[in-house]
């Protein structure tokens, strides 16, 4: 992945600076809150909800079992369409061939629709840096950029900003960037989303190259379908006569009828709408109509290494719906930014290590960004098994052990601050395996309980500070089975 985000502090340090900010809290329960009642009555309206969720999940292991079939199946129907497929392994990879191509047409100035796969390589970066202006049209993303800030939402990445830091933003950012905010703006919804409007107009209307990512693509057809709601994504994807598609591997559905389950799920699951208001769908090129020149770019950037991993490749299933976030309470409380990456919240702690590797420590620190209550997989519309995903990278970030890495196996050593954590496994283990040692220190355990601390010591404090250290009984389990049923039943 990019490093944009890297050098961040640890998910900790960072949570804790963001718990500190009483209006981001505020900002945060409000949105989620209300995301997730909404989301909550739109799922119950489907009788069939459960098998719906069974049916994307299955859809998306089996196309990840025979990705490379489809991938050859997408490059051959987007081909044959009219389209010009590119293979990225990287970040890097996929930001010089998108800056070539944008510098091909001739021109310095971009539209772009909301994309993941964009922010995750620092594509407005990489073009920056070539002196070509990438501007972003969906709302919130313009609200980010306006106020030179980074998204904390998959689904609304400004959801940290309340509506007068918004108007702030615009009136005191607008005229930089295009077209400036009317005089005497107030923070009501109606005249944000004009000045919004009115200053993104000019834009649509003058672009020449869009850049989009993609919700799926239909490998049957070669079909890309993008999901929205404000109207902006159908702008960028047919005014332009270049437009230019950065999608993760992962996004395949085999065929139409799949695609028809993740239409009815995705758009309960994150905006809780019965369908989404824009859903466009283009495949290559038609003449006189749309963008005459199309190119698709398909991103790996770790997704096969991902892939590689039994437990971890599930992570790939996510269609971004953002529920998971939603009911999270570490998310609640700690918002986005804490999460060091463009992908926050209990599908960033599973997927951002596993992308960009645990060396980093916010990556290291990401897999314990969790409570592990579970409620990211209760909601998640393909069950993705979130939590059983955070213990996985929990032991590698502590054990260390044989990983892929840029197609290659290689063993990653445990990570630093973890040695006395290690140390405690391996005392438990051979206590389990050895009874008698075990019996032992119970009952010593027990005898000397008044003199036990009710903080741990050491390392241990940290978990101590936030939790009450359970006290010992006065007497083992076993020594209580055995003085009251006198073991009639077997020393179980």
């Amino acid at each position: 992945m990019s490093g944009t985000y890297l050098g961040m502090p640890a998910f900790p340090e960072a949570a804790r600076e963001a718990v500190a900010d009483t209006t981001l809290r505020g900002n945060l329960r409000h949105a989620t809150h209300t995301i997730r009642a909404k989301r909550a009555k739109a799922v119950t309206e489907v009788s069939d909800w459960a098998e719906l969720r069974e049916a994307g999940k299955r859809i998306k292991d089996h196309t990840l079992r025979h990705l490379d079939r489809y991938l050859v199946q997408v490059e051959e129907t987007v081909t044959a369409a009219g389209g010009i497929v590119h293979w990225a392994a990287d970040a890097g990879e996929a930001n010089e061939i998108v800056t070539r191509l944008v510098k091909m047409t001739g021109e310095t100035e971009v539209v772009k629709v909301k994309s993941m796969a964009t922010q995750e390589i620092g594509l407005n970066e990489a073009l920056e840096a070539e002196g070509i202006h990438a501007y972003e049209t969906d709302l919130a993303e313009l609200i980010v950029q306006l106020g030179k800030d980074r998204p904390s939402h998959i689904l609304v990445p400004a959801i940290h900003r309340n509506r007068g830091e918004i108007r702030d933003i615009f009136a005191r950012e607008m005229s930089e960037w295009g077209r400036p905010a009317p005089e005497g703006l107030t923070d009501t919804p109606a005249e944000l989303a004009e000045a919004a409007r009115l200053h993104l107009r000019e834009k649509f209307l003058r672009a020449k190259v869009g850049i989009s990512g993609a919700n799926f693509m239909v490998a049957e057809t070669g079909t890309l379908v993008v999901v929205e709601s404000e109207g902006n994504g159908r702008m960028c994807l047919t005014l332009p006569d270049t437009l230019i598609s950065v999608v993760g591997i992962e996004k395949i559905v085999p065929t139409w009828q799949d695609l028809e389950v993740f239409l009815q799920t995705l758009p309960r699951s994150s905006t809780a709408e019965r369908m989404n208001p824009y859903t466009s769908t283009w495949t290559g090129t038609t003449d006189e109509d749309g963008p005459q020149n199309f190119h698709l770019v398909l991103l790996d950037n770790g997704r096969t290494d991902t892939l590689a991993d039994e437990v971890g490749r599930q992570a790939l299933r996510c269609i971004r719906c953002s529920a998971c976030l939603n009911v999270c309470p570490v998310y609640e409380r700690a918002g986005g930014h804490a999460y060091g990456s463009v992908y926050p919240g209990p599908i960033g702690a599973i997927l951002s290590p596993q992308l960009r590797g645990t060396g980093s420590e916010i990556d290291a620190s990401l897999p314990y960004a969790s409570s592990l209550c579970g409620a990211c997989y209760d909601v998640c519309p393909v069950a993705i098994d979130i939590p059983e995903v955070l213990v996985h990278l929990r032991e590698r970030v502590v054990q260390g052990g044989e990983v892929t890495r840029e197609g290659n196996k290689v063993v990653l050593r445990p990570a630093k601050g973890h040695a006395a954590e290690r140390a405690a496994m391996r005392a438990a283990r051979w206590a389990f395996t050895h009874p008698g040692a075990l019996r032992t220190g119970q009952r010593a355990a027990s005898r000397s309980r008044r003199f036990h601390p009710r903080t741990l010591p050491g390392p241990g404090r940290a978990w101590s500070e936030t939790r009450d250290l359970p006290p010992v009984p006065t007497e083992p389990f076993r020594d209580w089975w055995q003085r009251t049923r006198g073991g009639k039943d077997g020393d179980r």
